[in-house]
């Protein structure tokens, strides 16, 4: 935990820190720091300090050594100096705060994918920010209506809103500096696809496989280890590498008794194949009732990604065997195309090739501007020509939850009124916009890496398993790798239609062939056909989602049709819906608690 303030107009900037460390936190006029010590290194030097959250490594040769014989001590000035040019020098999970008295600024900076990061807040000369949404210590302190649109929206508050209002969450790969004129915050790290036209296929496997091997190692000590197993390809490499490493391992899997959501005999396959020790657990809604309040209020705003709970069950079954790391994989499908809407976009990238004279003079006005366009036999060709004539990203946010529900049925007129329906479609944009990459594969890629990865996925894993006390290792996401996969020709990720073509051509003979075939499924959980059947699971959705009526973001007429009838009729479809509803309201009803019992100390 790190948390504290500055205030640029009462600093008392005169007197250099006293101490090397401020692992105690440190007070003075204009200037508060807490620090937990467990979690945070922190070290001074005259008016400069630093606060190192995470494991960053040091890539520079002359600063590393520097490191090793001076330690941090030696990166003080360096950081303070010249941020940019010192964050081009690390790598790895990591989150950095800096101070300079004698400059008065302050400066945060956060890794590549957030894995480590801040929330702040400028409150006129007031600059304040921690490690969590939750506890950036601002003068004011209110609910954004803004962002419990954007969490219903994408089943998260992606970075830069957090759930309150004028509290920001640095975005990833990102640096902030503040001072008494103001604040700054712009990337640090952008990734650059190269896009050659072709590779080395036997050069550039044995490196692949190389680097995933350092980078499952890279985390290792003798000791054993855990990892989460869900039989796919991803996590089934990770739990490979870990078996020829010689230090021990268990891996844990999640089973449903539901048909079309288990997985669990690849996950034994790939532990039979590598010869680990395998810990299957199925999943059941009494374990949900028992568990939701506790991980949804252990989150710093509301976070709705339904794999949260098998996520958190493993990391506890690997906690009370008394393990402290978890290794995920995390990442596998983001950086070598694995997800299956990237062959369905690239499909509707096909009609962009066809020649404009064929598209805008024959088919579309007879297909989208005809009676023969409502034919059934034409219909889908109708279909397509829409979509595919949407650029992206706005082509996949039609297929959002909200807008195929309706935002008028769901939402009161008041709720509406104090938001921008807009706001996430120009959040997609923009990041669409600043993904470095010409091909289309790429251009998916690097936006699955900010609302994949950096906002969903990760936060999912690094939440359960801090919850369930262990840490979460992603060797999938190493540096290295990733600088790996932006060097790799388009089509080695995506060759036709086909997935992943290179990671799975690189691992054929490491892999068992079933899990080289199998289709992707991963944690998912078959939430709504089991609210429908346990009267416990029921009442805890119903509650939670009275919440939100009588806060006034629900309709309560829709909330009731949606018990109702839409539930019983499509519950893979809308158990969704009331999933991230009810994780809204138990955050809700703990916040609330929280913020009750805090003003009733005060």
């Amino acid at each position: 935990m790190i948390r504290g303030f500055i205030d640029f107009n009462s600093l008392d900037s005169g007197q250099p820190f006293a101490e090397a460390s401020l692992d105690r936190g440190h007070t003075r006029p204009g200037f508060q720091l807490e620090i937990d010590a467990r979690d945070v290194r922190s070290f001074a030097h005259g008016h400069q300090a630093i606060a190192v959250l995470g494991q960053p490594r040091i890539r520079g040769k002359v600063l590393a050594q520097r490191i090793e014989q001076e330690g941090w001590q030696a990166a003080i000035a360096l950081l303070c100096d010249s941020p940019e040019k010192f964050l081009e020098q690390i790598s790895g999970r990591f989150a950095l705060f800096w101070v300079d008295l004698a400059r008065r600024q302050v400066g945060l900076a956060s890794d590549r994918f957030n894995t480590n990061g801040f929330c702040y807040s400028r409150e006129g000369s007031r600059f304040s920010f921690a490690d969590r949404a939750n506890a950036v210590p601002a003068l004011h302190r209110e609910l954004d209506q803004q962002a419990v649109f954007n969490y219903l929206y994408f089943h998260v508050i992606p970075a830069p809103l957090t759930i309150f209002k004028n509290i920001l969450r640095l975005e990833p790969g990102y640096r902030l500096l503040a001072d008494g004129q103001g604040t700054n915050a712009r990337p640090w790290w952008q990734a650059r696809f190269e896009e050659p036209s072709d590779a080395d296929f036997q050069s550039s496997a044995s490196t692949f496989r190389d680097l995933i091997k350092t980078a499952v190692e890279r985390d290792l000590n003798g000791a054993p280890v855990g990892a989460f197993l869900s039989g796919g390809t991803d996590s089934s490499t990770v739990v490979g590498m870990l078996s020829r490493s010689g230090s021990p391992v268990t891996a844990y899997s999640i089973g449903f008794e539901a048909e079309g959501y288990d997985e669990m005999e690849f996950a034994r396959i790939a532990a039979k194949h590598f010869g680990v020790t395998h810990k299957p657990y199925y999943i059941t809604s009494d374990d949900l009732v028992a568990n939701i309040p506790s991980v949804a209020a252990s989150y710093d705003q509301p976070f709705g990604n339904s794999s949260v709970l098998p996520a958190y069950m493993c990391a506890k079954l690997a906690h009370d065997d008394g393990l402290t790391k978890m290794f995920a994989g995390d990442g596998g499908d983001e950086l070598f195309g694995g997800n299956s809407r990237y062959a369905k976009q690239r499909i509707f990238g096909y009609y962009d090739k066809v020649p404009g004279l064929l598209k805008y003079a024959l088919l579309e006005p007879a297909l989208m501007h005809t009676p023969l366009g409502k034919l059934p036999v034409m219909r889908k060709a109708a279909s397509y020509i829409e979509q595919a004539r949407t650029p992206l990203p706005d082509r996949t946010a039609k297929y959002n939850l909200l807008d195929r529900l309706g935002v008028d049925t769901i939402f009161p007129s008041t709720f509406l009124a104090s938001i921008d329906q807009g706001a996430p479609l120009q959040l997609q944009q923009r990041v669409w916009g600043e993904v470095n990459a010409e091909a289309l594969v790429n251009k998916m890629l690097g936006f699955d890496w900010r609302f994949t990865l950096a906002d969903n996925d990760l936060p999912k894993v690094i939440g359960a398993t801090r919850l369930a006390g262990v840490d979460a290792i992603f060797p999938l996401l190493d540096d290295d790798l990733l600088d790996f996969s932006l060097k790799l020709p388009p089509e080695y990720k995506l060759k036709g239609v086909q997935l992943r073509w290179f990671f799975k051509e690189a691992l054929r003979d490491f892999l068992p062939q079933e899990i080289i075939t199998k289709k992707k499924q991963g944690f998912g959980l078959p939430f709504g056909h089991w609210v429908l059947k346990h009267q416990g699971l029921l009442q805890l959705a119903r509650e939670s989602l009275a919440v939100l009526t009588d806060k006034g973001i629900l309709r309560k007429d829709f909330v009731d049709e949606l018990f109702k009838n839409h539930l019983p009729a499509f519950p893979g479809y809308y158990g969704e819906m009331v999933w991230i509803s009810m994780m809204l309201g138990q955050w809700l009803l703990a916040y609330q608690s929280t913020a009750s019992d805090s003003m009733s100390r005060a």
